[in-house]
């Protein structure tokens, strides 16, 4: 191993060992569910804000888009805009009205319970919600911890050996993620996610604005861009082609369509759910859409400009790695340099590990509060919970890393399935939930069955000729799957019995007390 990339690990090893601590230090203040699964709803705006956007700016934000960018150019700036658009309209609209609602609704600690406690359901919405939170965020998870891998695999390995050094790092990530979420739940997850979150931040702008210095001193970014086979430099940064095609409007559709999915992800309604006060969330949301917003527009950068900085051309399997190899170009040298590069590559490492722990969160607080203490054995005490919940987000991590143990995996593919699932299963019902006292139980079940079930019969089954709907369409399932899902609830919502009058009476002093 080179001298540099042993500085580079041991960047990697402080850094781990920084959040391990945390876990540890959090562990003491876990005392009972609420503790580990909503740190005691005592989030401050700061840490409510940057946890929300650095649980959900996974792996995919610097690696996957980036690399998107970097292959065809800005027709994927669609999909940073329909995520902005969509981080607003939940911040602004969502964020304190599930607050209220879930503190209503019987202190509702996760969202399948507050889907059961809002509409009476006995139980079965508990279960189907859980259901479809295990399958998707198992899938989720699967893409932090091949983001991890691939790292990994780029910085340590090469041609020779990259599959054995994928299967060391994805064995890496996936153990320091568990080890932290594991001792300190909620609380330790979110403090790492502050950390992680400005880590992330100072990483991504630091190097476009490093690189764009370096461009412009050697010949300007359409020279450079032409060396690197892209002869039309305006229309590689026009939103509107793709390589150098016109976009197509299913592009355009598909891409303002992943903004549906901020109303569905368990992850990141769970932090609206856990701020201190309603006082804050103003003040968070202005904090996270700042930072989202410069979020997306380094991960544009930092795929426009690595075309045209880096001395090695990517391909489709490679070209998540750009911004590694950008850090690895730049900060070379001497020992300083490095271990600043070293940092900098932490800050890929922590989108990777803020959003698998989140995920990892969610789905242990959906079977252990929801489904076992919720349905199985409802007079089961705190400790036995606990532990069912730590045993789930092992199981869940298991499976992700089977799924993710395929070097050549898409960390785009996988994203781009599971925000499909959720934003399909959950968006429409929680929006409904909230805003429409109509709205009820057959009709909240009937909409996240389809939702679920229209973006699963989209991506997966071949419908076409040996081919999924969604590869011959070219349309992103979550533009069919939210709608199909809000259409269904409302329709069976109005089709079988009204609310009663507890429900409506719920509803409604929620709403006056705005």
């Amino acid at each position: 191993m080179s001298t540099s990339n042993i500085i580079v690990l041991c960047a990697f090893a402080f850094y781990m060992v920084i959040m391990i601590l945390i876990g540890a230090v959090n562990s003491r203040n876990t005392k009972n569910n609420e503790d580990y699964f909503l740190g005691g709803r005592g989030l401050g705006a700061w840490t409510a804000a940057i946890s929300a956007e650095a649980s959900d700016m996974s792996g995919w934000l610097l690696m996957g888009l980036p690399g998107a960018f970097y292959l065809t150019g800005s027709g994927d700036i669609w999909i940073a805009i329909g995520l902005l658009i969509g981080t607003v309209l939940n911040w602004i609209f969502v964020s304190k009205r599930l607050r209220r609602y879930t503190i209503k609704a019987q202190n509702s600690l996760t969202i399948p319970s507050f889907f059961d406690n809002r509409f009476k359901s006995k139980g079965a919405l508990k279960i189907v919600s859980a259901i479809i939170i295990a399958i998707f965020f198992s899938v989720y998870t699967a893409s932090a911890f091949s983001s991890g891998a691939k790292l990994f695999a780029t910085l340590f390995g090469n041609d020779d050996n990259y599959s054995s050094v994928y299967l060391i790092g994805l064995i890496i990530a996936a153990a320091v993620i568990l080890i932290y979420t594991l001792l300190g739940g909620f609380k330790a997850v979110c403090t790492t996610d502050l950390i992680q979150g400005m880590l992330m931040l100072v990483a991504i702008l630091s190097v476009p604005t490093i690189t764009y210095m370096i461009i412009s001193g050697n010949g300007g970014l359409d020279a450079n861009l032409a060396k690197h086979g892209i002869d039309n430099a305006a229309s590689f940064v026009n939103p509107m082609t793709v390589g150098d095609q016109p976009i197509s409007w299913q592009g355009i559709v598909s891409g303002l369509a992943w903004g549906l999915g901020y109303f569905g992800m368990p992850h990141i309604l769970v932090r609206f759910m856990a701020v201190k006060s309603e006082k804050e969330i103003k003040k968070s949301g202005t904090i996270a859409i700042i930072w989202v917003t410069l979020a997306f527009i380094a991960s544009f950068f930092i795929g426009i400009l690595g075309r045209a900085f880096l001395t090695s051309d990517l391909n489709d399997t490679t070209s998540e790695t750009v911004l590694i190899r950008m850090i690895q170009q730049i900060f070379t040298d001497n020992f300083v340099l490095i271990f600043i590069g070293g940092i900098f590559l932490c800050g890929i490492l922590a989108a990777i590990m803020s959003t698998a722990d989140s995920q990892l969160l969610v789905t242990a607080s959906a079977i252990s509060e929801d489904m076992y203490k919720g349905t199985i054995k409802k007079n089961a005490s705190e400790k036995s919970a606990l532990m069912i919940g730590r045993i789930a987000v092992i199981v869940i991590a298991v499976i992700a890393f089977a799924i993710a143990i395929d070097p050549n995996s898409s960390i785009m593919g996988l994203v781009s399935d599971a925000w499909a699932g959720f934003g399909a299963a959950f968006g429409p019902v929680v929006l409904l939930a909230l805003f429409w006292k109509r709205s009820n139980a057959a009709g909240a079940m009937a909409g996240m069955i389809s939702g679920a079930l229209t973006v699963i019969a989209w991506d997966y089954i071949p419908f076409v000729n040996g081919a999924t709907i969604g590869s011959a369409t070219g349309l992103y399932s979550l533009a069919v799957g939210f709608p199909v899902a809000l259409v269904v609830m409302v329709i069976v919502s109005l089709i079988t019995k009204k609310p009663d009058n507890t429900i409506v009476e719920e509803f409604e002093s929620v709403k006056t007390a705005e």
